[in-house]
Order: C-alpha cells, then structure tokens, then sequence
C-alpha cells in the first residue's frame, strides 16, 4: 500500500477511516465506528483487526482504493443495510451470503440459536434412530439451521423455506457451509414435511411478526428487508399460529419449540400456546434484557 508511480499522493488508512466515521456519524449510522471499518476493510480484503492495525501502524491506500470506498459509504448514508453492501453477514461461527429478498440475521437471533442448538444436544436419541432431529419454520438465509447443523453435527436439521426471492440465498448458504446433516425444502410450513410428523425432537422458528399497521423503526428494516419476513397480520401472530399448530404436528411427546418474537409479544405468545395444548411456555430476554424467544414442551 504506498503512493502511486504517477505521483498521486497516497491516503493514510488512519484519516480515511476518520473521513468515512464522521460521514457516518453524521447521516445517523447507530455504529459509524464499526461501519466505517468494515467499509474499507471490504474494499481492502483485510478484516476489522487488520484495518485498525492499517491504521494505527501508518498504512496507507492508493487514491483508487480510497476512491472504491466512496460510493459503499453514499450507499450506507442512504441506509441500506451494511450486510446488503458486503453482500455477508456474520451469524455466530457462519458467514452468510445476504442481499435484497432476504431477511438479514440479526445478533438477538444468535441467542434464539443456542436455545434450540442446548435443546437438541440434550436430546438422548432412540436406539434406532439416525441421531437428534430438529427443523427450522421459514428459515431464510438459513442462519439459525446451519448454525445447528454445524454445531450439533451428530444431529439431523431440516430447514423450510417458501419464499421464491429468500431461496436463491438460503440455497446458496446451505451450498457455501456443506453440512451434510442439513437439509433444505422449498415449502409452506403449515403443511410441510408430513413424512416428519411425530418425528421430531426440536423445532424453532423466527417468524415474520411485526403487526401489518406497524412502522419499523429502522430504516434499514423498513425500506430494505423483505415484507413477507417482517410483517405477520393485524396483531403480528398470524404466522406464529401457524408454527404452533406445524410444530405440535411435527414434534413428538416432550419435544420442544422455540420461536424468537417482538419483546412485548411473550404474555399473547405464552397464552396462545397454553390454549393449543402446550406446557411450560416460558419467555426469555436476550441479551438487551428485552424477551425475545419464548419455548415450550410438546
């Protein structure tokens, strides 16, 4: 990295990572710091740690190369999802491909994960049967399935996705991390994996549950990811319903369900469960102390 032959002055890391957080800061980016970084380490091919190594060590850049970073920051003042600028997004030890059409995973969802993932390594297979079974309703990117098929890799997983725009991705993830114990099916979850019913040890699922007359906060969610993923009819329940009744289906006697939900949904998400038969529905915080994922015993 030094000053080009033509006599173009070279760019010291340092500043145009100064440059870019302040132009971050100032469109209202929640973390311009952490943005900026990734930003130019994408244009680089260096991760975090080396960027700021770059910087601190008194690296510098081409004029190109700190030309390259101009329009992925123009791209991230306009709000557009960092992940859908890098085309990845980090999911516990994955790195996933993202972009428009599919619903981008988020850090809360990482614990929604290890719920499922501690349930199904507690589970004590049947002698007869292949090892622990778990299946993931509407699983997008496929982020919480391959976080447990690589994780729990002596277990089964299963993973339904039915949108036409989310597929292409989750295909390509489930191609990218190659677990051979993770499987994917194109397919409603009310009615899919019949041939599973009464089969399967855990299920979990991150539904679409935002109330249709709801605005998100967050420009990011709102103007980028998909609908379909975000909104779950007039109370925002219409698809968690569905998950219970696919999951009471799917699970055998004792097994259990996990589902992520807004953090003012776990009382109506508690007793909708109760009503459908199932026990010690309980409701848990992640690690903003908001609840975000309530499970429950088939």
């Amino acid at each position: 990295m030094t000053t080009r032959a033509s006599g173009e002055p070279a760019v010291a890391v340092s500043a145009l990572r100064a440059a870019v957080i302040e132009e971050l800061r100032a469109a209202g980016i929640p973390d311009p710091r952490v943005d900026a970084e990734l930003l130019i380490g994408h244009v680089l091919g260096v991760g975090r740690g080396r960027l700021q190594a770059l910087a601190v060590t008194g690296a510098t850049v081409t004029p190109e190369q700190a030309a390259g970073v101009a329009p992925l920051v123009a791209r991230r003042t306009s709000r557009e999802p960092l992940q859908h600028i890098t085309g990845r997004a980090p999911f516990r030890s994955l790195e996933l491909a993202v972009g428009p059409g599919v619903f981008v995973p988020r850090p809360e969802t990482e614990q929604v994960a290890q719920f499922a993932i501690d349930a199904l390594r507690s589970v004590v297979p049947a002698p007869d049967a292949d090892g622990p079974l778990a299946v993931d309703l509407g699983t997008g990117s496929g982020a919480i399935a391959l976080a447990m098929a690589t994780e729990v890799p002596h277990a089964r997983v299963v993973a339904v996705e039915n949108s036409a725009d989310a597929y292409p991705w989750t295909e390509r993830n489930f191609a990218e991390v190659a677990a051979a114990n993770a499987t994917l099916v194109f397919g409603d979850l009310a009615d899919a994996l019949g041939e599973l019913d009464g089969a399967v040890d855990v299920v979990v699922s991150n539904p679409p549950y935002i109330p249709d007359e709801a605005v998100p906060r967050d420009p990011e969610v709102r103007l980028f990811d998909p609908a379909p993923a975000l909104f779950g009819g007039e109370d925002g329940l219409d698809v968690v319903r569905a998950v219970s009744r696919t999951a009471w289906r799917l699970l055998h006697p004792g097994g259990t369900l996990v589902i992520e939900h807004g953090e003012l949904q776990g009382a109506a998400i508690r007793d909708l469960l109760a009503a459908d038969g199932w026990r010690a529905a309980a409701t848990h915080p992640d690690l903003t102390t908001r609840d975000r994922a309530t499970t429950a015993i088939r």
